[in-house]
């Protein structure tokens, strides 16, 4: 099984110090006792070997700090590959699976089984999908093929498709229906981390960022009460779709954050969702889907195309709804 540490590399002002000493005023999250107790558990190794707390620390010691195991979350862990070379992996992510080690999370993300199953050092994924949403995550296996292929998407070179499922009855219009504007933080809620979409930089607070998303309508369903939508990103910020949905009033499906009511994201994170929070989530994970992406290799050029079916969850939920399976229609190359 996959060990959690963290290492430091001591630098030329740290050193002359004792281990105890640095370790109880760096890492703060632990009093000088509990710091003693996790030393005498041997969970402390410097240059390689076990470490004593009255040891003097040197310039370009390595101090490796070997953590708990975790008891984590269950998470859906039956990813598909879509594609290999020497450089890259196109995943299609199941939900929920966090992409990178976070909070409750380290062994139970793609980054780790992506390391232990195919035996990368250091899985770079290109892009990232929060734990709720399904779909397709670029992974570098190369400094050079990383790089590169961050710069098609800093550079808008790349095409995204997303599938998502809303709440209520989205317009019918010829074009589609364009989101742009900025996020940045909501002043309003009670959630640290959420965002809030604002149609003008004027009404943006300070360090909000530019986003843009365009939306078209493929179909409703009970009676109007749903719409599957493809989201085309213009920009890859973090909750784009998400909030931006919010904005116009057609929360996602599902969504704990950005759904229906807040609240119930907080009483996820308690663990006290009642039937009824159920209810109005209608499905256990947000219904959003990366489903398609096209980009150019990093080492040939060729471009490439790839596509993920609706997982069993929403493709389930459609067809209760709607009846006929719904596929995106063809991408087109971005100018």
């Amino acid at each position: 099984m996959m060990e959690r540490k963290n290492s430091v590399r001591i630098q030329p002002q740290q050193s002359g110090q004792q281990l105890l000493d640095f370790i109880s005023h760096r890492f703060t999250y632990r009093n000088r006792e509990e710091w003693q107790a996790e030393l005498a558990a041997h969970r402390f190794l410097l240059n390689d070997t076990e470490a004593r707390g009255d040891i003097i620390l040197a310039a370009g010691d390595r101090l490796v700090y070997l953590m708990d195991a975790l008891v984590e979350p269950p998470v859906d862990s039956d990813y598909t590959v879509l594609h290999e070379d020497h450089d890259l992996l196109v995943i299609n992510k199941p939900a929920p699976l966090p992409c990178h080690p976070g909070g409750r999370f380290f062994a139970h993300t793609l980054w780790a089984l992506l390391k232990e199953e195919h035996g990368l050092n250091n899985p770079r994924l290109v892009n990232r999908l929060d734990r709720e949403t399904s779909g397709i995550v670029l992974v570098a296996k190369n400094k050079v093929a990383a790089r590169m292929c961050q710069e098609q998407f800093a550079r808008h070179r790349v095409d995204k498709i997303y599938l998502v499922l809303v709440e209520g009855a989205f317009p019918d219009t010829p074009g589609p229906v364009e989101a742009v504007g900025w996020l940045g933080v909501d002043p309003d809620s009670a959630i640290r981390k959420k965002m809030r979409f604002y149609p003008t930089h004027n009404a943006a607070p300070p360090g909000a960022v530019e986003a843009g998303t365009g939306f078209r309508l493929i179909s409703t369903a009970g009676n109007a009460s749903l719409s599957l939508l493809e989201a085309r990103p213009h920009t890859g910020r973090c909750h784009q779709i998400r909030a931006s949905l919010l904005h116009l009033g057609f929360p996602v499906v599902g969504d704990k954050l950005y759904g229906v009511d807040e609240q119930l994201f907080l009483r996820f994170q308690e663990g006290c969702l009642s039937a009824t929070d159920h209810a109005l989530l209608r499905i256990p994970r947000q219904a959003l889907h990366a489903a398609g992406l096209r980009f150019s290799h990093p080492t040939s050029g060729k471009e490439l195309e790839f596509s993920a079916p609706l997982p069993p969850a929403l493709q389930g939920l459609l067809e209760y709804q709607l009846k006929p399976t719904l596929r995106p229609k063809k991408m087109r190359r971005p100018r």
